[in-house]
């Protein structure tokens, strides 16, 4: 790669960054640390970066950095041997040792071993990846853990509010702010929290951009896909099997009733590839064998906005889909369901936590419905207090020496 494009590079991305206003993010970054974030397009990594070269600058006016999006076309042509032109184009420039910031690294194969080379002799490197296989065990034992890895979601319900300016008051869901936070909320609900979404008149329209930009580009070529018209109908089932277990064998009748034929082994691999690119997650029963645990679970998407894209008039899998989006920013790994003879939609273990998900619990037979399966899971896990999460209705109920609290969504996200 010539040498004056990528300093014009560098210094066309310094200025673009210094005229940006960024809204910071509630999850800031060690700005000491070397940070890889990971996450699906859109989803607010560049922001992360932009946000740490803000607060760096504000620290030490003197620190150079260089930040480089390697999506950028000019780079079409990078490859692993021109990684140290750009400490050589930085010292050129600056006469300094740089702080690094590079976007969407993955594109350049190798990139793990001058990450490793650069923090091992004393640079502070942050990275952003639109793929999971960042996260591998592989990637994480090249990186020698120098890197702390963080995974980056579109904004929560929090978020969201404070992008768009809102701040909680003392006592809200008792004042008229309870008003407009459900209004705001019922925007969330159907469309997501990707953070430039309010820049856009359609949302479903840069949702869908969003979308394609993963399926063609994250999906398709990257893993070389032939067939779309199968990884097609494979979202399309997954996302109208939102909040039901479902199994690879079933995944795999539904397309074949499409008249498509289709194996076990390309249902699995193509699952696995949705997984990387961060496009939906898997949920496993607490309680499953090893081998269940390979090819019965849950899966969840990144976003609601994006399930939205494939089911219409389904609230009660985007209200699922938003619940588990929220715990499992918080507890991760520890997340599971929990189904035996009945079933609990979430179940974190060693917080020893039960939530249960009903759009309305109005009517009697659903109400009964949903807490005889709490009770039963409350019986065995001895738990003695539990959730079901609503999308607006709310009180307590107590049975059995046992506590369940009913709670509107909107005031759930926002604990």
């Amino acid at each position: 790669m010539d040498k004056d494009i990528l300093k014009k590079i560098i210094i066309e991305n310094q200025q673009y960054i210094s005229n940006l206003k960024i809204k910071q993010r509630s999850d800031l970054p060690d700005l000491k640390a070397n940070n890889v974030f990971c996450g699906i397009r859109r989803s607010g990594k560049s922001f992360m970066l932009f946000q740490q070269i803000k607060l760096l600058k504000e620290e030490d006016s003197g620190i150079k950095p260089v930040y480089l999006n390697f999506e950028d076309e000019r780079f079409i042509e990078f490859n692993s041997g021109n990684f140290n032109l750009i400490i050589e184009c930085a010292f050129e420039l600056y006469g300094i040792q740089p702080v690094l910031f590079f976007d969407e690294i993955q594109n350049i194969d190798g990139w793990e071993k001058f990450a490793r080379r650069l923090t091992d002799t004393g640079y502070k490197v942050n990275i952003t990846g639109s793929n999971a296989k960042m996260l591998s065990k592989e990637i994480s034992t090249t990186l020698g853990g120098r890197f702390l890895i963080r995974e980056i979601f579109p904004l929560s319900f929090k978020e969201y509010l404070s992008f768009s300016s809102i701040k909680l008051e003392t006592n809200f869901e008792f004042s008229i702010q309870r008003f407009l936070l459900k209004k705001q909320f019922e925007q969330y609900f159907h469309y997501g929290g990707f953070p430039e979404l309010s820049k856009y008149q359609n949302p479903k329209e840069y949702l869908s951009s969003i979308f394609m930009k993963v399926f063609y580009g994250d999906l398709i070529t990257r893993n070389h896909i032939q067939n779309e018209q199968i990884l097609r109908l494979l979202i399309k089932k997954l996302a109208e099997s939102v909040n039901n277990e479902t199994s690879l064998n079933r995944i795999k009748n539904l397309i074949r009733s499409t008249g498509i034929k289709v194996g076990n082994n390309t249902v699995t691999d193509y699952i696995l590839f949705l997984n990387d690119a961060y496009l939906i997650f898997p949920l496993n029963n607490y309680i499953s064998s090893l081998t269940e645990r390979e090819t019965k679970k849950k899966y969840y998407f990144i976003d609601q906005g994006i399930l939205h894209l494939f089911i219409t008039d389904q609230n009660s899998k985007l209200l699922e889909n938003i619940v588990f989006l929220q715990l499992y920013r918080r507890y991760k790994e520890k997340l599971h369901y929990f189904k035996r003879k009945h079933e609990v939609d979430f179940y974190v273990v060693e917080e020893q936590l039960l939530f249960q998900v009903c759009y309305s619990v109005s009517n009697f037979e659903t109400r009964k419905r949903e807490v005889v399966s709490l009770l039963a899971a409350m019986k065995e896990l001895k738990i003695k207090n539990a959730t079901i999460i609503t999308y607006d209705e709310e009180g307590t109920i107590e049975e059995d020496n046992k506590l369940i609290s009913i709670v509107p969504v909107w005031k759930f996200l926002l604990k």
